[in-house]
């Protein structure tokens, strides 16, 4: 099998050994250095050994792959060639990282003797992401005997370091002219290669996976769980066992249950409630309010935190009673009335405070003609209203469901649902490791495609709730590349010029008008329609609550947007 071209016998031998290892996707972008990687990916793709995705822009195939990675659960290759395209992967990376995603970042390289003397495309890429992030760095292949064995133990190392416990790795390989040769013709181990792939499913991300045992948490302490980003249900488990409220964040896979508290932050904030708060149980990582924060600065509140989350313990103040990899709830409850009356008031308080805020449209059931007539008309009117923000977040959740996905951008809007959507068991991704508006459509589009390959999820929809500056700053991800994979994806765009975000922050009651619109607001005036057009997405406005619904409820077969206008500031919110 070997062609007697080092790169290649190299690329075929490593990248066969990753799909042996359980690697399912590689997105790649093109490259010079890179070709044997990538025309060896192609041949393994031909052959059905593993499905390859071409990008463009490395910084957009970063995030794809990210996204591949979260939703599959399972490590994804991003293959790139050297000089700034590596750079490019930063931000992903640094996602990755702190999000506990495992993504394998292969990248060719110039060989020894041409770094450091002002070559074509080269800088120093070993430890270009860091100290946080692993390189490992491969000598340029010679053809020498050893290294088509030296690839796969090389290999199912990086494999293993990158799912356990969930992290990128970075794998930098120099390359030698001639930088490839013609791939041989993989069939014959096709079969071998598929069947040390398959019967394996996919391993599960878990950043609280520990081989230590459990912390006993006994019942006494008034105690509430919060679970934040990437939590799991994990955190629901342990709450309902414990008796305790469950503070979920809306991307913290634990937003469901009997204990569910969406109102928490509105409870965090009176003295009845957050006041009395003895002990909290961290599981994730918390990115969405300021009141979990400086709740767990109180130096009397017990804290234990479950983790870590990505790359790091989460622990303000660094005052964590304990870091954990797992808790469990043991002992009889000493007072089963007063943990009663504990998870009761945090519980049905918060359903009367959402409960105020909700919008009740429905008829009073009487049967009255007159009744019915002027509910009709009542709710006509409701679907010629404008949207607000409150109602498109609702809409779109409520809409969603369990073989669906849904992915929300670092936008006001993010904040909006997590303040009063109600508890359901759907998946919902977001970027929140490091909380930016980088990738999100790449990531999403990884999401879609990795939800829609099979079972219950592959007649799903994806939606993408997004502002339209996280759509604008990620909008080469729109280019899917000529028949390549794209999913059934909709990308709802809350479009109010610019970002919102900002008004309600201290900054909008100090900074000057004008100075505050240039500099953070950032206004903008795309057509969004003209953009969808020349990236051959669907597009369609919704401003009413009427096409919203429609809109929602008929999504078009390929990628589209619904473009929602907003108004900067809705009624009943303070001007700056």
């Amino acid at each position: 099998m070997a062609t007697g071209n080092p790169a290649t016998d190299y690329s075929v031998a490593l990248l066969g050994a990753f799909v042996r290892a359980g690697v399912t996707d590689v997105v790649l972008c093109p490259g010079s250095r890179s070709q044997a990687l990538a025309l060896a990916a192609a041949e393994l793709e031909r052959v059905d050994a593993l499905r390859l995705h071409v990008r463009l822009d490395e910084r957009s195939a970063g995030f794809l792959a990210l996204g591949l990675a979260v939703e599959s659960r399972t490590p994804t290759i991003v293959l790139t060639t050297s000089g700034t395209a590596v750079a490019n992967l930063h931000p992903a990376a640094l996602e990755a990282f702190h999000s506990g995603v495992p993504l394998i970042l292969l990248t060719a390289d110039r060989p020894e003797e041409l770094r450091g003397i002002g070559a074509n495309q080269t800088t120093v890429q070993p430890g270009l992401f860091g100290p946080v992030i692993d390189t490992v760095d491969v000598a340029a292949p010679e053809g020498a005997e050893p290294e088509a064995e030296d690839a796969a133990v090389l290999a199912r190392g990086i494999y293993a370091s990158a799912i356990d416990p969930g992290r990128p790795v970075h794998l930098n390989i120099a390359f030698r002219d001639p930088l490839s040769s013609a791939v041989p013709d993989l069939t014959a181990v096709a079969s071998e290669l598929a069947a040390a792939a398959g019967g394996r499913g996919p391993e599960a991300i878990d950043a609280t996976g520990s081989a230590d045992e459990p912390l006993p948490l006994a019942h006494g302490p008034r105690t509430v769980v919060i679970a934040g980003h990437g939590a799991g249900e994990e955190a629901e488990r342990i709450a309902r066992e414990g008796g305790w409220p469950l503070l979920a964040e809306v991307t913290s896979g634990a937003r469901f249950g009997p204990n569910l508290v969406v109102a928490f932050r509105e409870l965090l904030n009176d003295d009845a409630f957050g006041a009395r708060i003895e002990r909290v149980v961290v599981f994730g990582h918390p990115t969405l309010t300021r009141e979990v924060p400086t709740l767990l600065r109180r130096p009397d509140v017990e804290m234990i935190v479950v983790g870590p989350s990505g790359g790091q313990w989460y622990n303000p103040a660094r005052r964590a009673a304990a870091l954990v990899g797992a808790v469990a709830v043991t002992g009889a409850d000493p007072d089963p009335a007063a943990s009663r009356e504990w998870l009761g008031s945090w519980v049905f308080t918060s359903r009367g405070i959402v409960a105020a805020v909700a919008q009740d449209g429905q008829p009073d059931g009487s049967g009255n003609r007159l009744d019915w007539r002027d509910f009709a008309r009542a709710e006509l009117a409701v679907l010629r209203t404008p949207v607000t923000r409150q109602w498109l977040v609702d809409a779109v959740w409520r809409v969603t469901w369990p073989h669906d996905r849904l992915v929300l951008g670092a936008s006001r809007l993010i904040r909006e649902a997590d303040g009063f959507v109600p508890g359901k068991r759907i998946r919902v991704h977001a970027n929140r490791g490091l909380a930016g508006i980088d990738g999100t459509i790449a990531t999403a589009t990884g999401v879609a495609i990795a939800s829609q390959r099979h079972g219950t999820s592959a007649a799903g929809v994806t939606r993408v709730l997004v502002g339209d500056l996280t759509l604008l700053h990620d909008v080469g991800s729109l280019l899917g590349g000529y028949g390549e994979e794209f999913p059934r994806i909709q990308v709802i765009v809350g479009n109010d010029g610019g970002g919102t975000i900002f008004d309600g922050l201290e900054v909008a009651r100090s900074a000057a008008g004008p100075a505050l619109d240039r500099v953070l607001f950032t206004p903008q005036r795309v057509d969004l329609a003209a953009l969808a057009a020349a990236y051959g997405w669907d597009h369609r406005v919704a401003a009413t609550t009427g096409e919203l619904s429609a809109a929602l409820t008929s999504p078009p077969a390929g990628p589209s947007i619904v473009e929602v206008p907003l108004a900067r500031r809705e009624s009943g919110r303070p001007e700056k």
